[in-house]
């Protein structure tokens, strides 16, 4: 008599590769579009309290802050370190977006404008900018200006 082994045969198993193989070539790309789009999202909130935290800070001290650190926190709260904003935000990166502070002219400064951009293509594709008018605008294909059209809220 002869033993009959179980198991799976190796085209069984070719099969059942393949089909893990297409699976995954169907979900990586959505999944990495996902990323984008809320590394995106979180840049557009993340300005969003960028531009809340320099009203506050322009109520409290009668100036805006002249960098995204000054809105930090610190040893105690001043002008310096305003404690408005988290620690990583301070720093001027966040979720795959480089945050980029330009204070006005004047003493102190009266206007400020930040940009946001993305660190490398598979952390996001659109720019953002915005300034005291509370309004952030992007671009797709280069660094966002005050000329851009604003998003929709």
């Amino acid at each position: 008599m002869r033993n009959k082994q179980k198991g799976f045969s190796l085209i069984e198993l070719l099969i059942v590769v393949a089909i893990i193989l297409i699976i995954a070539a169907i979900a990586i790309p959505n999944l990495l579009r996902s990323k984008i789009a809320a590394n995106q999202a979180s840049a557009v909130a993340s300005l969003r309290t960028l531009n809340t935290s320099s009203v506050l800070y322009d109520t409290n001290y009668q100036q805006y802050p002249t960098s995204i650190a000054s809105m930090g926190t610190g040893a105690s709260v001043t002008s310096a370190s305003a404690d408005l904003i988290d620690n990583v935000l301070s720093t001027g990166q966040k979720s795959g977006y480089d945050f980029v502070w330009s204070a006005g002219t004047g003493t102190p400064p009266l206007t400020y404008a930040i940009n946001a951009n993305p660190l490398t293509p598979s952390s996001g594709t659109v720019h953002y900018y915005t300034d005291q008018s509370l309004v952030i605008r992007s671009n797709s294909t280069a660094a966002a200006t005050i000329n851009d059209l604003a998003i929709g809220n």
